[in-house]
């Protein structure tokens, strides 16, 4: 995708691959040397205020405006063809795939304008609009393994949103692959956001230095998204050699963290990120105006690529990564069984301890344990509640499981009506109307279906409360 910004607005790791179809008109606009000339002297003040490495710009200006002198560029007489050598001229000297010369998409309002910053902005959004701020595809593969393809990393304002609903259908999966075969990257900030669905822990993740402000960025995992993070679950990623920038970036990060296996080929090599800055009505060039550093390895994948543990061809790597990810999702489950068997059993190891010791502390902190790991949840607690007290006659127990569900679900007004039928059956007549008014004034709060139940459940507390033994 291509982003035209302003200088000195917040750039992206943005690769140019076409985010705008160019008209006849824009691509084979007759040029003159005079337009070669004037484009090669912008073009060359662009590089030397703003490219990340001065020395290199100086070199690459030099060599410009040799072969211009030369009479190289004598030929050429459209926007395109001028445009196809400037940029190969530039990466004779800097090697950065990044730094790329195009020719600009027609526009109404001049370059350097607010209209112009405006239409280009507007234009971003409706191409992430359209293609569904890079994701193309999720599904669940045979053997309970979640695949996302991903074309591109858009604005987190956007891509953030579309993250938390592919990745909400790729939830409760038992291996992941993340398809980067065809991305060639994007917003750094989005990158920062999926990269921290897979951590529960601060991790930093990359940092970019950036030269107009001699100041380095660093990426830390979030805290919080929107959605459920999955820090524990396989991971694979598929890489080639057309993912490039962001998406790079993306697989560097889990990589140099050992939090996935890179399946496929090593990677374009472009970890310069930077941002668009118009040459003239016609043509646009994309600076890199950073570098990134990450924090492990203190350096990056630029003009190398990231190189995969499972080497394979971009077309095999799909199938490559179903095999390792079916053997990874079948030895996750038995590991997540084993767990779970485990704090299952010390929690019913608590409840009977509970019975010896007269103290429920220690089981409610078991059910805490087990609602914190997605073992269970508010419905599985009120069936064991009620299991214990009709199934097992262990009613002192119940009411204690009962308990535990108002402190862990305290907005929830069925719980304190099945805690205050415990009481009830216990003769703790008092603390019984206590908490059915509890489940009367949360249902009510909360608009409850069950409402005019829990109502007459209080009703009927209280006329016991009143009948003397």
């Amino acid at each position: 995708m291509i982003q035209i910004r302003i200088p000195n607005l917040h750039l992206f790791w943005i690769l140019i691959v076409g985010l705008f179809t160019y008209t006849a008109g824009a691509q084979d606009a007759k040029i003159d040397a005079k337009f070669k000339a004037t484009t090669i002297e912008r073009l060359n003040s662009l590089m030397q205020d703003n490219y990340v490495f001065p020395d290199v710009a100086e070199a690459t200006a030099a060599h410009l405006n040799k072969k211009l002198k030369a009479g190289d560029f004598d030929e050429l007489n459209t926007v395109q063809s001028f445009a196809e050598a400037l940029t190969e001229s530039v990466q004779a000297i800097n090697k950065d795939k990044h730094m790329r010369i195009r020719p600009n998409p027609p526009r109404e309002a001049p370059v350097n304008t607010p209209e112009r910053l405006i239409e280009e902005h507007l234009d971003v959004i409706e191409s992430s609009r359209r293609n569904l701020a890079g994701f193309k595809a999720a599904e669940r593969l045979d053997g309970n393994i979640g695949y996302l393809d991903l074309r591109g990393f858009a604005g987190v304002g956007i891509g953030a949103p579309t993250a938390d609903h592919y990745m909400r259908l790729l939830s409760n999966t038992d291996a992941i692959i993340i398809d980067l075969r065809k991305n060639g990257g994007g917003s750094p900030a989005m990158v920062q956001y999926l990269c921290s669905y897979f951590f529960d822990e601060k991790v930093h993740l990359n940092s970019l230095y950036w030269r107009q402000s001699d100041e380095t960025e660093e990426f830390w995992t979030l805290d919080e998204v929107g959605g459920e993070k999955m820090p524990d679950v396989p991971l694979f990623v598929l890489t080639s050699s057309r993912t490039f920038s962001g998406a790079e970036e993306f697989s560097y990060n889990m990589q140099t963290r050992k939090r996935a296996t890179l399946v496929g080929e090593t990677t374009g090599g472009g970890a310069n990120p930077g941002g668009g800055f118009p040459i003239n009505e016609q043509l646009v060039v994309f600076i890199p105006t950073g570098r990134a550093i990450n924090p492990v390895t203190g350096t990056n994948w630029e003009g190398v690529g990231v190189v995969p543990e499972v080497k394979t061809s971009a077309e095999e790597a799909l199938d490559k990564a179903i095999e390792l990810a079916t053997e990874a999702a079948e030895t996750y489950r038995q590991e997540r069984h084993q767990r779970n068997k485990k704090l299952l059993t010390e929690l019913h190891s608590s409840i009977n301890q509970m019975a010896d010791k007269g103290s429920d502390e220690k089981v409610i902190a078991a059910f805490k344990h087990c609602k914190e790991t997605g073992l269970l949840a508010e419905d599985d607690i009120n069936q064991m509640g009620y299991y214990f007290l009709h199934n097992l006659g262990r009613q002192k127990e119940a009411v204690t499981i009962f308990k535990a569900n108002t402190v862990l679900y305290p907005n929830s007004a069925n719980v304190y009506d099945s805690y205050a039928e415990g009481l009830l059956l216990t003769g703790q007549k008092k603390e019984a109307v206590k908490n059915y008014q509890k489940a009367v004034e949360v249902g009510t709060k909360n608009q409850s279906p069950n409402l005019d139940l829990f109502k007459e459940n209080l009703a009927r507390a209280k006329e016991q409360l009143t009948i003397k033994p």
